[in-house]
């Protein structure tokens, strides 16, 4: 599928004006970056998507339309999620995440959280800490995969079994994501429609509108970037109780950055306040873990009617796995396009793609998505609630089509689109947005800072 075939389809799931898409501009072509897949094309059309349904809604806004220029590397380079601290590249994996051979097969062991990594170790009979990559390699040659994938699940731990597309397709979980739309936007409890405020021309399309940004991990937090550098306020919420990713530095640029404990009835009220004044809240958590903590989307419909919830899951809300916990090299190898690359390259190594493009891609569309229903809700009233899910957006990509001798691409200079930023993480440097807006130029008007850096409040 050709991108702008593939954002045309996009369009039409959010239920914007076709007229809208004669004012984007996509450029380049694949392969840029080396893969069998279109991770070119899920870059470019998820980022012009997210971009032009920004631009739709400042239209709606009283803002004139504005052209959207995407290109295809740069779009790829910023899906990369690439940065460094003070010159420095991060390490964003721990020693024990990866691929390993069982007696019958591979898994790819999620361990970038202690207790995870804990956790397998301790299911495979190791102390962790005294175990090695080398002790957690013996031990898993005596597991079968499947085995190992289901032990883990049982123990809230994160592991998957290496498939191919076949034996994916073959499983509950592969059929159910597949009989789902890529996305859903759905109106789900009625409220009247709600006026925006009014944009100016030169402001940018999202400008004085609140998102409340409850995302942890990658695709989550790389939505609400995204809807920073068009202008939105964002509010990070972090929990003080639990653990971030390096990676964080990079996906915190244009957002204020606040600690709120849910666990107690001070936080609860803190961010129902916070809640009053929103129009969208995109939360990533397992399902059903801000619903029991009392903020479903039917709660916050409740509390502020026309709000748009945006959801974010690991396989989607139907099917065995819709309440397992998953990231984004976890679906990968489950869904089967580590087999495939392998198979692709010749030598049948499985191989991960070149970035984390199912998280990557899933952000953008929370991005979108969250545009699209704040449009739809300008107009039509009701609240709102956009579902993305990882295993759905991996089922998109496998559906754009192979790229003959994709894997021959070498990786683009990514110098081209960095810029430097004084964060409060130290000198950030990392790619630039890539979808350029004609009149009012994307971009993050906040620096990147630490949970717990601002207050609250907006």
């Amino acid at each position: 599928m050709n991108p702008l075939d593939a954002l045309a389809a996009l369009w039409s799931l959010g239920g914007l004006p076709p007229q809208a898409l004669a004012g984007i501009a996509l450029t380049g072509r694949e392969p840029v970056f080396p893969s069998s897949f279109a991770v070119g094309t899920a870059a470019q059309a998820s980022i012009a998507a997210a971009a032009l349904a920004a631009c739709e809604l400042g239209q709606a806004r009283g803002a004139p339309r504005q052209r959207v220029a995407v290109d295809m590397t740069h779009a790829a380079a910023e899906c990369t999620g690439w940065f460094t601290l003070d010159g420095q590249e991060p390490e964003l994996w721990d020693p024990f995440a990866g691929l390993y051979r069982c007696a019958d097969g591979h898994v790819r062991v999620h361990t970038n959280f202690p207790h995870h990594r804990d956790g397998a170790l301790r299911l495979l009979g190791l102390d962790p800490a005294t175990a090695t990559r080398a002790d957690a390699e013996q031990a898993l040659r005596g597991w079968k995969a499947l085995d190992f994938e289901q032990d883990a699940a049982d123990h809230a731990l994160v592991a998957t079994a290496l498939r191919s597309f076949a034996e994916w397709d073959a499983t509950p979980q592969g059929r159910a994501v597949a009989a789902q739309p890529l996305m859903t936007i759905t109106r789900f409890a009625d409220a009247p429609a709600r006026a925006l405020p009014a944009l100016a021309a030169d402001e940018r399309p999202l400008a004085g509108l609140r998102v409340l940004d409850l995302t942890r991990i990658l695709a989550g937090p790389v939505g609400g970037r995204a809807l920073a550098s068009f202008g939105a306020d964002v509010m990070l919420v972090n929990s003080p109780n639990l653990p971030n990713i390096a990676a964080i530095a990079e996906t915190s640029r244009g957002k204020r950055s606040a600690h709120i404990d849910l666990r107690s009835e001070t936080g609860r009220e803190a961010l129902w306040r916070l809640v009053e004044d929103a129009h969208v809240f995109s939360q990533g958590y397992r399902p059903g873990g801000l619903a029991a903590l009392g903020f479903s989307p039917e709660a916050l419909a409740a509390r502020r009617p026309g709000i748009v919830a945006v959801s974010l899951t690991a396989y989607g809300t139907q099917g065995p796995w819709a309440g397992r916990r998953g990231f984004d090299s976890l679906v990968q190898t489950a869904m089967g396009f580590n087999h495939a690359e392998g198979e692709a390259a010749g030598d049948g190594k499985p191989r991960a793609l070149p970035m984390q493009i199912l998280d990557q891609a899933s952000g953008f569309l929370m991005a979108f998505g969250a545009a699209a229903a704040l449009w739809r809700q300008s107009r039509e009233g009701g609240s709102w609630h956009v579902q993305v899910s990882l295993a759905q957006t991996g089922h998109w990509l496998r559906g754009l089509g192979r790229i003959e001798e994709g894997l021959r691409a070498g990786r683009p200079d990514l110098s081209h689109w960095l810029t430097d930023e004084i964060s409060g993480f130290g000198l950030l440097r990392a790619v630039c947005p890539s979808a350029q807006l004609a009149r009012t130029p994307a971009g993050y008007a906040r620096p990147s800072v630490p949970p717990g850096t601002d207050l609250p409040n907006w």
